[in-house]
């Protein structure tokens, strides 16, 4: 079992080592972006990517505290459910209501990779290949699908 600085080491590294890996890759317009902290423009819609000991996870993750904001946030998800699918060329799971504390509530939409572990780096090139086609479907998607966003911002 790791202690906590060496589980930190090994995340950090990992992240290092996949922003490395996607850094010649360009967004969909062709300009360079920060992959692993990807940024769409709006405060409270995240592209996440996290890999713990059991899993890897790729989500669209709606944080607005207000609850009925997110829940517009949400609707407005579903009513391009079609869109993303088309892109993304797989089901994602739809979670309307995630508790991450009592003072955090969000809403995601996410693909899981369950099997794998961040600390073995036997699996880092499996994880890659599981977050990297993703996030950048989600890029492709999100350079149609921002502008049905703009009234909510």
């Amino acid at each position: 079992m790791l202690n906590r600085t060496d589980s930190s080491r090994l995340r950090e590294e990992f992240w290092t080592t996949f922003g490395k890996y996607m850094n010649p890759v360009p967004s969909v317009e062709g300009a360079k972006i920060n992959w692993v902290n990807y940024r769409t423009g709006f405060k409270d819609v995240r592209f996440r990517m996290d890999a713990d000991n059991r899993s890897a996870i790729i989500a669209i993750s709606l944080e607005h505290t207000d609850e009925g904001v997110r829940e517009l946030y949400f609707q407005q998800f579903k009513e391009l459910k079609t869109m993303l699918l088309t892109t993304l060329q797989e089901e994602w799971q739809w979670q309307p209501t995630l508790f991450v504390s009592e003072q955090k509530v969000y809403s995601r939409i996410y693909k899981e990779l369950a099997g794998f572990s961040v600390f073995k780096k036997e699996h880092w090139p499996e994880l890659i290949s599981f977050f990297k086609p993703r996030i950048i479907l989600l890029d492709q998607f999100w350079e149609n699908a921002k502008y049905s966003f703009e009234a909510l911002r």
